[in-house]
């Protein structure tokens, strides 16, 4: 999933993701966590099990000092960073909110320094029955990975880089297809230059033609197969992600078709009238091809356009309630 793709998501589901966050710092909080690291551990594995996608869970004092190490079952890129402990975190986010208000808070996105992913962090301000300030718990999620998970899309990320890998292999046989319909062409433009008689200008230029719309077709067809599928981060939940390779599909075969149509019409004009029927029957077929892919795209993206605005009105509904 991508950046851009995250943070529409995380618009979409901010309510649900902030209290989710909520239910689980309040679920986990014990005031052992100020002075007891391991148990501040032995709750970060039992979060690691239940909810994958927590990344940190730490300590602060009043001051926004680092009292624990960066508990985390996640091994990041930098170790240095994620020791932690005495670090001032007075200018972050989390510091920053839960210092004006009592209770939980959560942030809006921003970049983790120990993750180096978009993240979002709840904070829980915990002052003890004397009326003494405890300290401070955070807890940071990746926000990608919550999402996922709000949305049931974990198993099929797992299988991910199986099918890239199937997706590689198919494309690259359809490029080995291409290269094999261009040396055809240009074995036939060779002879057809060592070789010239009447019989064979009326007639090679159309195979050579057939051979390069071919290739141009299936080498259209890999090229929107590995885009789609392996080289974009493709969001499956986003009805335009799906219609548009369609489209794109739907429009390679629309041009190989009316190119064949054109190629067999001017075969009928240049002597060979038997196949005009075929000709006229392929236009027509690129026609019917025409108008029912603009039906489809009319209809998605009106279709896509209500589900957003009725999304919309229910989280209007929502905020005014």
């Amino acid at each position: 999933m991508n950046y851009l793709s995250v943070i529409e998501r995380y618009h979409d589901y901010k309510n649900s993701i902030h209290e989710l966050m909520a239910s689980i710092i309040a679920g986990t909080f014990d005031e052992a966590f100020f002075h007891d690291e391991k148990t501040l551990a032995n709750s970060m594995t039992w979060l690691g099990k239940n909810y994958p996608f927590v990344d940190l869970m730490f300590t602060l004092d009043g001051e926004g000092v680092q009292l624990s190490p960066n508990i985390s079952n996640n091994n990041f890129p930098n170790k240095e960073d994620n020791l932690g402990k005495g670090i001032d975190r007075s200018y972050r986010p989390y510091y920053i909110e839960a210092n004006k208000q009592d209770g939980i808070i959560v942030t809006e996105p921003y970049l983790s320094t120990s993750s180096h992913n978009l993240c979002i962090s709840a904070a829980l301000k915990h002052v003890n029955k004397s009326g003494e300030l405890m300290g401070i718990l955070v807890l940071d999620i990746d926000l990608a990975h919550a999402i996922e998970f709000l949305m049931g899309d974990r198993k099929r990320k797992k299988f991910h880089p199986f099918f890239t890998v199937i997706y590689s292999l198919i494309v690259t046989g359809l490029f080995f297809i291409v290269g094999i319909l261009l040396f055809s062409a240009g074995s036939e433009i060779v002879s057809l230059m060592v070789a010239p008689t009447p019989e064979n200008l009326q007639l090679k230029p159309f195979g050579i033609i057939i051979f390069l719309t071919l290739a141009l077709a299936i080498f259209d067809l890999g090229k929107t197969t590995i885009e789609e599928e392996v080289l974009m981060k493709k969001d499956i939940f986003r009805h335009s992600s799906t219609r548009r390779t369609i489209t794109r599909f739907m429009a390679t075969i629309l041009i190989a078709v009316s190119i064949e149509a054109l190629l067999l019409m001017f075969k009928s004009v240049l002597g060979a009238p038997q196949y005009l029927t075929n000709a006229v029957a392929m236009m027509g077929a690129s026609v019917g091809l025409m108008i029912g892919l603009g039906i489809y795209v009319y209809l998605g993206a009106k279709a896509e356009t209500l589900l957003m605005n009725n999304h919309l009105n229910n989280k209007s509904d929502v905020k005014s309630n």
